[in-house]
């Protein structure tokens, strides 16, 4: 096999992702999964879901993520590549831990997995990983065996994953009324996060106080800024820009990370700004938070103001990230085999790490964490 389509020493794709209902009587049972051990009574869900039953009680991921399990296998197909791809959810059918299991009964035994989470987080990041380490316990448990399992880094800054954004910001820009479009604000969105959990994102290097982020926010602002440059060089039109947020959830009384996108739009329409692109950034596809939250929340927001708006597209199935996804599995095989291989970034932070270090976006109650270096569980024991 030719180097450069060497999976090797992996034998599968594991695609990672949130989960989200696909019916009406999903809807329940999907948040006590999403919201398991916090005691928030089950009536209290049923009006959390109402944004759910809006459109049918189905959450788009799902489809989404069939969209991308189906261009990521025609991807592999067309460059040679000879990798089976899974999926597997957090919080829904199909379960990470009986696709792994499945897996192992297929026979694998060294797993590359990509999150749909581009950017470095407790919730984006972490928690995948201890969501690892407790399937592979449970795989254990059972008397399987336990498989190594890669997760490859954030890919927020691959060009694969930013140029598509770009596109599709230059697109909005393109669908406004034209006396409004030069002057058009640029609004990147993200989803909120408790300014603590922000605070201590990345590294223990990248960690921050008081409110200032840590490496989701830096990271965020360094897309924004590639994308800002980017419309700017195709344009010639230097848009205003800021990086706001959506999706807050829990306690008032507990500080997350600001702006929030409607009052954003409250203040540039108070300021004169003619009309605003949001561009959801933080988002891998075109799930609940953007088509809720964006597309009906902040939409009848800007409606109210009087202020046309433009909501640009995620990523999605975008052949272009497709590749990039493969890029990532090639890249990492051939540091696994030893090799320095070259790692496509945009922006001033550079790749991402490959291995999370110890200390890396932790949790509040200590949990083993799989995939990084302060795990110590079975994967230990996986044959290479």
């Amino acid at each position: 096999m030719p180097e450069q389509h060497d999976p090797s020493p992996y034998d599968a794709l594991l695609l990672l992702s949130f989960g989200g209902p696909e019916g009406p009587d999903d809807v329940v049972p999907f948040l006590e999964n999403v919201t398991r051990g916090r005691g928030i009574p089950r009536e209290r869900l049923k009006e959390v879901g109402q944004h759910y039953f809006l459109f049918g009680g189905v959450s788009p991921i799902n489809a989404q993520n069939r969209e991308l399990l189906d261009a990521l296998r025609s991807d592999f197909a067309a460059h040679g590549l000879d990798l089976p791809v899974y999926w597997g959810n957090r919080n829904w059918a199909p379960y990470l831990t009986d696709t792994l299991r499945t897996m192992v009964q297929d026979g694998h035994r060294r797993i590359a997995v990509l999150a749909t989470s581009a950017y470095a987080s407790y919730s984006g990041c972490r928690q995948y990983r201890e969501n690892l380490a407790d399937a592979l316990a449970a795989l254990r448990a059972e008397g399987l065996p336990v498989p190594r399992v890669d997760k490859l880094r954030h890919y927020f800054n691959h060009p694969g994953f930013v140029r598509p954004m770009v596109d599709g910001v230059l697109a909005s820009l393109a669908a406004l009324p034209q006396d409004v479009r030069d002057g058009a604000h640029l609004a990147f969105t993200t989803h909120s996060i408790p300014t603590a959990a922000a605070d201590t994102s990345g590294t223990p290097g990248d960690h921050t106080r008081d409110g200032e982020g840590g490496a989701y926010v830096a990271q965020h602002l360094d897309v924004a800024r590639v994308i800002a440059d980017a419309v700017r060089a195709e344009t010639g039109v230097d848009h205003p820009w800021r990086l706001v947020y959506q999706s807050r959830s829990g306690a008032p009384h507990i500080p997350w990370l600001e702006p929030d996108i409607c009052d954003h739009l409250e203040e540039r329409h108070a300021a004169g700004a003619p009309a605003v692109v949001m561009a959801p950034i933080g988002f891998v596809s075109d799930h609940m938070e953007v088509k809720y939250d964006l597309d009906t929340e902040a939409t009848a927001k800007a409606a109210e103001l009087g202020l046309p708006v433009a909501r640009s597209a995620t990523v999605g199935a975008d052949p272009r990230f497709a590749a990039a996804v493969r890029d990532l599995l090639l890249e990492r095989a051939a540091a696994e085999r030893g090799g320095s291989p070259e790692r496509c970034a945009l922006g001033a932070l550079g790749a991402s790490h490959d291995l999370c270090p110890v200390g890396c976006c932790p949790a509040r109650a200590p949990r083993p964490a799989a995939a990084g270096a302060d795990w110590r569980g079975p994967v230990a024991e996986a044959p290479a």
